[in-house]
C-alpha cells in the first residue's frame, strides 16, 4: 500500500527525508516533488530498481532517464569530462529546471545511459529533493511521476491517481513551482543541441553560452 506523507517545502522534516532515504537505498520508489514536476526517485545506480520504473510507467526501454544529484561538485563523478559550456550553465542555472546532457561514467547502469553513453543529469532547486538524494548518498532516476503519455503532475494527488499503490512513498509537498518540465540541452554536439524546450528558454542560455541548435 502507498504511504502518502506530507512535507514542508520550505523546512522538510528530516524523520520524512530519513523514511524516503531508506526506501530509496532499499530499491524502493518513492515520488517527490521538484520545482519542475513531481518525479518518481529511485536509486539510479541499482539497475533493478530503475526497471521497476520502466516497468510502473510504461515507459519505452529505449528513452533513457536522466538523473538528478544533490550537490554540484558531485557532477563529476558520473561524467566522463565536464565542457567549458556546462561550467557556465551550471553557474548560472543550478540549482534550477536545466538538465544537461554529458558522456557517461563507464560504471553508469545501460539501463540509465542514452544509445551514445550519454547521461542527463540536473540539480533540483528544491529542498526536499536535494535533502533525499544527500540522505539516500545515490543519485536519483527520476521522470516524471506519471503514466507514460499522460500529463506531468504538479500536484500530489495527481501522482495518486495514476501511480497509487504501485510505488512505496508519494510526498505531498504542494504544488510544484514551475509546473512544466526541465529543458533539456545536449553538450556532446557542437553547437549543443536543445532536445526538449520546456521551463528554460532557448534565449537564455544562448545569452550565456553563445550558439545553440
Amino acid at each position: 500500500m502507498t504511504k502518502i506523507i506530507k512535507i514542508d517545502p520550505d523546512e522538510p522534516q528530516e524523520e520524512t527525508i530519513e523514511e524516503a532515504a531508506r526506501i530509496i537505498k532499499d530499491g524502493g520508489l518513492v515520488a517527490l516533488p521538484t520545482e519542475t514536476v513531481y518525479g518518481l526517485g529511485t536509486d539510479a545506480l541499482n539497475e533493478e530498481a530503475v526497471k521497476k520504473i520502466f516497468e510502473i510507467k510504461g515507459r519505452p526501454l529505449d528513452k533513457p532517464l536522466s538523473i538528478l544529484i544533490g550537490r554540484k561538485e558531485k557532477l563529476i563523478k558520473y561524467v566522463q569530462e565536464i565542457p567549458k559550456a556546462a561550467e557556465i550553465l551550471i553557474a548560472k542555472f543550478w540549482p534550477g529546471p536545466l538538465t544537461l546532457i554529458f558522456k557517461a561514467s563507464s560504471f553508469i547502469p545501460d539501463i540509465v545511459r542514452g544509445r551514445n553513453n550519454t547521461i542527463g543529469i540536473r540539480m533540483p532547486d528544491c529542498k526536499i529533493a536535494r535533502k533525499i538524494i544527500q540522505a539516500s548518498g545515490v543519485p536519483l532516476a527520476c521522470p516524471s511521476a506519471n503514466l507514460s503519455g499522460k500529463p506531468s503532475p504538479t500536484k500530489a494527488f495527481e501522482v495518486a491517481k495514476g501511480l497509487r499503490e504501485r510505488i512505496d512513498l508519494i510526498l505531498d509537498g504542494g504544488e510544484t513551482k514551475i509546473g512544466v518540465e526541465s529543458t533539456v540541452l545536449d553538450l556532446t554536439t557542437s553547437p549543443p543541441y536543445i532536445l526538449r524546450e520546456k521551463a528554460l528558454k532557448r534565449e537564455k542560455i544562448a545569452e550565456v553560452i553563445g550558439k545553440v541548435s
